[in-house]
């Protein structure tokens, strides 16, 4: 895996979710020899050996059962550890949901079938945003309380927490929830936002958000970004510049040393991919 990675034309790896822990030695002898350097790694990293698949919403912040919560804070910090292992400088967070119907599945299908902006769409949008935030303020305590003790094991082994921004708006946190974590933990030199591109382009496509708006605001807390395209109207985790993220107006606000990292469906061809990796450099650096 790491060799096909390098062949493609990159050097540094994040050590991602859904890694079974069967592969983990291998990746960390080749660490060891140098074969690539690690920008971060993704909780839960690596996978829980009770989970079969790659699920890395396995376990919630926000559950209502304790022990999924505690289960969830033990794997973390276990991630925090192997990050330090491969001198990671962040830690890509889920803080977990508000436990409702995926009226973002609905929203996107009604987009597909053209109907942005309907009456029924706008109508039952506005009633999904309005039962959200009735529901939420439960499993946003729950998500700082966890983010509290995870960030307490950051400073101890200097990592960033970086929260990430998520594709449904059922998930947690929220845009308004973001900002109010960012600011909670403002003073906390190990927390930060994650700027997941294709995540934010889903939402500005049910126009919940405007992307180059929600960028530029958290510009002062970004820690980095995942980089993927999104094909019109739900079709993320594409090969960038093969889709609608506008790059040229986004790029920008991301300061050169930040963090970019290719997160890519495992569809994607790698031609394609080595395609695309010089056209983006020529554009927007390495």
């Amino acid at each position: 895996m790491v060799q096909e990675i390098v062949g493609m034309g990159f050097d540094t790896l994040e050590i991602s979710h859904g890694l079974k822990v069967s592969l983990l030695p291998g990746i960390q002898r080749a660490y060891e020899q140098g074969k690539f350097k690690v920008s971060g790694v993704h909780n839960f990293c690596p996978s829980p050996v009770e989970v079969m698949i790659d699920a890395p919403d396995c376990y919630e912040f926000t559950s209502h059962r304790e022990f999924e919560r505690e289960r969830a804070l033990k794997l973390t910090l276990d991630t925090f550890d192997l990050a330090k292992q491969l001198d990671a400088k962040y830690v890509v967070l889920h803080m977990g949901s508000v436990p409702m119907k995926n009226h973002t599945k609905r929203l996107t299908q009604m987009l597909r079938d053209g109907k942005l902006n309907d009456r029924d769409f706008v109508k039952l949008k506005h009633q999904f945003i309005e039962k959200r935030e009735k529901l939420a303020p439960t499993y946003y305590k729950r998500a700082i309380e966890a983010l509290t003790q995870i960030a307490e094991k950051a400073a101890e082994v200097e990592i960033h927490c970086a929260v990430e921004s998520r594709s449904r708006y059922e998930d947690m946190p929220s845009e308004r929830e973001m900002l109010s974590l960012q600011e909670h933990f403002k003073d906390h030199a190990f927390v930060g936002y994650w700027h997941d591109f294709g995540h934010v382009q889903l939402k500005e496509n049910l126009e919940l958000l405007d992307h180059e708006e929600w960028l530029r605001s958290m510009q002062p807390y970004l820690v980095g970004c995942h980089l993927h395209d999104v094909v019109w109207p739900a079709r993320d985790h594409r090969v960038p510049l093969a889709g609608s993220v506008a790059f040229e107006r986004l790029m920008p606000m991301v300061a050169p040393e930040k963090p970019v990292v290719w997160e890519l469906s495992p569809t994607r061809k790698k031609a394609h991919i080595k395609r695309a990796l010089p056209l983006w450099r020529e554009r927007f650096g390495d």
